[in-house]
């Protein structure tokens, strides 16, 4: 139990140097507590001692034991202002190196003091951060502005308090509507300056003490400069739909694309990154294939954003990379090129190898999305709808109640390596919600994938899961559970990406009445199951269980079967600032 408000402290170490960080009590209703180690270090590290429980030997250091404390305390590995973490024992005793006794009452009550030497980041806060349009959710305030810089977004504390490019671009998008520019141009030019050579949008990156441990494969010298990884492809394709969302659909990113682009070195950065995007493109769409799809890495088993090893199925072409975002960056490069905000970034043959990105989307858009469709003839899909919820201890009433006598048509998750589709259900059509304006029938489709009763779709009364292997094999299944990080689970962003996503598809003026009325029935659903798990939304993740005759949210984290734990404040799950109800 927190027993008062963390406050911040900042204190000298041995030299006289500032270590930053915060001050706290906590009370622990236990007999007594053994402490297994103290580790100091980056984030990356104290994430992987999370994961497996083991730190480099480099970064451990034994604590010092004086009375009724016990501090860990070392410099950085290459000297620089290090890691200090202190335990006080206010009730209680230490009664040997490692353990501390409850007091009387039977409490053992601490006061820890955690600090840094790394350099403080820039917050951004308040009208810097918001522009006074945005939803009044006291908790996802606090979330965004803990992990809002002006040097970068972190992705979500603790385990990825870092930047990464994906969640970044994800969040602006979902965003925008509500942030003030200068927040919108920070997170947009911290993508920017970490493009690679070639115009590849930046994972995560490399920095301080994780630097020193883990230096660059190009045999560089140990340096706690922060170098990139580049191993996912889905990020490459998000950037433009978000430059272009940004500099010519709003209002104030209009205005002020001018002086943006101009600054520093971003609109040479945004050019570089379009090229990249017209020139993968160019393959499929001279020679459309399942073979010149946009392939996960060599020796990499994930890409994306579901980007644990089994969360593709053993897929090495992702759908939503290849059916929806790479168009999407086509487009969006055609616009930007329309626009002519990038001329003075171009170099002389920049125009016309980038005006290709027109017909390049156009055959992306026809003949890439067949090649991922699987459909189940109705006597199979019923077989399988029963075996799977009996399984896994679901009703599976509903969803034969759905399925009626047709068969079921979905877009598979991925390929795999011989072009053969893994049909594992998902929810990855959110993204043609938020960045496509697919025809009406295509996108009716979609959202009934989506919004039917699990395990036919994804829909269940704790929200809606990303994945459902209900027409795999019972392997396959078993790597798709409510313990897996991309399994049969519910992710906040996802749902927040398909309430935005529906929100702008209505606000079309080509849907027929059937199918407007189809959105808004599947918006009043999501909405419903949004609102029965308020108190887990700015988490990362959450599981279920199905008891008393309903589906019920489960922390991702609180079974030991769980295969990680998830965040508590999560970058793009502060979303629903900019997401209001349907009517």
């Amino acid at each position: 139990v927190l027993d008062a408000p963390p406050r911040a402290v900042t204190e000298a170490d041995a030299r006289g140097r500032a270590l930053r960080g915060i001050e706290f009590t906590a009370s622990l209703a236990v007999a007594a507590m053994t402490v297994r180690q103290g580790v100091l270090s980056n984030v990356r590290v104290l994430r992987d001692y999370d994961q497996d429980g083991t730190a480099p030997a480099q970064v451990l250091v034994s604590p010092v034991t004086s009375g009724a404390a016990m501090v860990w305390a070392r410099d950085r590995l290459d000297g620089a202002p290090g890691y200090h973490l202190g335990l006080d024992v206010i009730d209680g005793t230490v009664s040997s190196p490692e353990t501390i006794t409850a007091g009387a009452d039977g409490r053992i009550r601490l006061r820890a003091t955690a600090l840094s030497g790394e350099t403080p980041l820039t917050p951004l806060s308040g009208a810097e951060l918001l522009n006074g349009t945005q939803r009044d959710i006291p908790s996802a305030v606090d979330t965004l502005t803990f992990l809002a810089y002006r040097e970068k977004f972190l992705a979500g504390s603790w385990h990825f308090d870092t930047y990464f490019g994906r969640d970044t671009l994800i969040s602006l998008m979902l965003l925008l509507p509500v942030l003030a520019p200068d927040a919108a141009e920070s997170g947009l030019r911290s993508v920017l300056a970490r493009l690679g050579p070639g115009g590849e949008v930046a994972h995560e990156e490399e920095l301080t003490e994780w630097a020193l441990l883990n230096p660059p494969e190009s045999g560089e010298k140990p340096s706690a400069a922060p170098y990139f990884d580049y191993s996912m492809i889905d990020e490459n394709y998000l950037l433009a739909p978000v430059a272009a969302a940004y500099l010519l659909d709003g209002h104030t990113g209009a205005a002020r694309a001018g002086s943006f682009l101009r600054s520093g070195t971003d609109g040479a950065a945004l050019v570089r990154n379009l090229r990249l995007v017209v020139s993968s493109a160019a393959a499929f769409a001279h020679d459309p294939r399942y073979s010149t799809l946009i392939a996960l890495k060599p020796g990499h088993a994930a890409g994306e954003w579901r980007d644990s090893d089994n969360g593709l199925g053993g897929g090495r072409y992702p759908y939503d990379v290849n059916a929806i975002l790479v168009p999407a960056a086509l487009d969006a490069t055609a616009r930007l090129l329309d626009s002519r905000v990038l001329d003075p970034y171009l170099g002389p043959d920049d125009r016309q190898e980038l005006s290709r990105a027109t017909g390049e989307a156009k055959v992306w858009r026809s003949e890439a999305p067949p090649l991922f469709t699987v459909t189940v003839d109705n006597a199979r899909a019923h077989d399988a709808i029963a075996a799977y919820a009996g399984t896994i201890g679901v009703p599976a009433h509903d969803a034969l109640t759905a399925l009626g006598g047709q068969p079921v048509s979905f877009p598979a998750v991925a390929l795999d390596a011989t072009g053969a589709a893994i049909p594992i259900m998902h929810s990855d059509d959110s993204y043609e919600l938020l960045f496509g304006l697919p025809a009406p029938e295509v996108l009716d489709r979609a959202v009934t994938t989506m919004i039917r009763p699990f395990p036919l779709g994804l829909m269940t009364g704790a929200g809606l899961v990303v994945a459902d292997p209900v027409f795999e094999t019972p392997a396959v299944q078993a790597e798709f559970t409510t313990h897996d990080y991309h399994g049969t689970v519910v992710w906040s962003w996802v749902q927040a990406a398909v309430a935005s996503g529906l929100q702008r598809q209505l606000t079309r003026t080509d849907l027929p009445p059937p199918v407007r009325e189809h959105l808004r029935t599947a918006q009043h659903t999501l909405w419903q199951a949004i609102a029965a798990t308020t108190s887990m939304q700015s988490s990362e993740l959450w599981g279920w269980r199905f008891d008393s005759g309903g589906y019920h949210a489960v922390p991702f984290g609180a079974s030991g079967s769980d295969a990680t734990e998830s965040d508590a404040a999560q970058l793009w799950s502060t979303t629903y600032l900019a997401i209001s109800p349907g009517e």
